[in-house]
């Protein structure tokens, strides 16, 4: 039995967490869900986003799967519920692979890319202020470490040797901050070095996203600062059909969190239009994580004969569908038998 804290967020998060719980539990694994709260809905039954029971949680589970999060506007003392959460479990690497579909018309059909992104440093670390009374100077450090950098590199590549993965780039800005992207571009030389079977690469920020329109192919792992991360994680959806189709880890030492990395959508809550994809796909790597492989690969099997025969998917993947949130969960649910 597997204790996991779920964290079914806002707007259209609760619909897509039950449709991924309903499918996770029909794969047989055995769960026990700690329900907690974060968010807008934290913050209205809590008076804050992030709750301490919520903490404790994850505290004892050292496991969240959660649901997109609505950011409370305000005094609310947090820049964003994500961060924090990185930040205080030190979920340095955040993973985002995007796969094509062979059921979703795109401009290309052989794309399969994972971002690892380094998760709790860069200019995201949050270190900005103002330089002047009038505030019209405007200052934020990048913050790059060797441990920090160490960490994500020796994890890009462990993943792409444990994932039969053939090649690691590294994107970089070196060139021009040769302080903070020189660290990070010198580790990346000095961990490739220990991984001779792994293929290496290094492409500057901008040729990279150039190079990734042009021939997505050529990219198998890659791994770069946060902010890049952040881009090239968002790039690479929508080369593949978007934020609803695309999972995310974010992996620490003694923890970890899986999530949907789209946005909370209340426009369309409570209307069982919104695509479970995302979320369910994120619990198929959590399971991979807790080594319950078979029950993984069960579920991901379901979710692509799904998806690829778009019979009983949502409207973002088949306009003409009729089919809502709950009638594709239990069409998944129908494909696990």
């Amino acid at each position: 039995m597997h204790a996991v804290t779920l964290i079914k967020g806002d707007g259209i998060g609760p619909s897509i967490m039950d449709e991924a719980v309903k499918v996770i539990d029909a794969s047989g694994v055995k769960i026990q869900w700690e329900e907690a709260y974060a968010g807008l809905a934290a913050f209205e039954k809590f008076g804050t986003p992030l709750p301490d029971e919520t903490m404790a949680s994850i505290d004892k589970t050292r496991l969240a799967f959660k649901g997109p999060l609505t950011t409370v506007v305000g005094g609310s003392g947090f820049r964003s519920i994500n961060v924090a959460l990185r930040q205080k479990y030190e979920l340095y690497a955040n993973v985002r692979p995007a796969k094509s579909w062979a059921g979703v018309k795109t401009r290309y059909d052989d794309v399969d890319i994972v971002i690892v992104r380094e998760n709790t440093e860069g200019l995201y670390a949050g270190l900005e202020h103002f330089l002047t009374p009038k505030k019209d100077i405007a200052e934020s450090l990048a913050v790059v470490t060797r441990t920090g950098s160490q960490r994500v590199i020796d994890y890009a590549f462990k993943y792409a040797q444990d994932n039969n993965r053939k090649k690691v780039t590294v994107c970089h800005k070196a060139n021009i901050l040769k302080f903070t992207q020189g660290l990070f571009l010198d580790v990346a030389r000095e961990t490739a070095a220990r991984y001779p079977d792994i293929q290496f690469d290094e492409k500057i920020i901008d040729a990279a996203c150039m190079h990734m329109v042009m021939d997505p192919s050529q990219f198998d792992v890659i791994v770069c600062t946060n902010m890049f991360g952040d881009i090239l994680s968002d790039l690479t959806a929508g080369l593949v059909g978007g934020l609803g189709l695309i999972p995310g880890a974010n992996i620490g030492n003694d923890a970890a969190l899986f999530e949907a990395v789209h946005g909370s959508a209340p426009d369309i809550a409570g209307k069982n239009l919104a695509n479970p994809t995302a979320v369910i796909m994120a619990g198929v790597m959590m399971l991979d994580h807790l080594g319950e492989h078979d029950a993984a690969a069960k579920i991901k099997t379901a979710v692509e004969k799904v998806v690829n025969e778009g019979k009983f998917v949502t409207p973002d993947l088949n306009p003409q569908s009729k089919c809502g949130t709950i009638e594709m969960g239990n069409a998944i649910v129908e494909a696990l038998k």
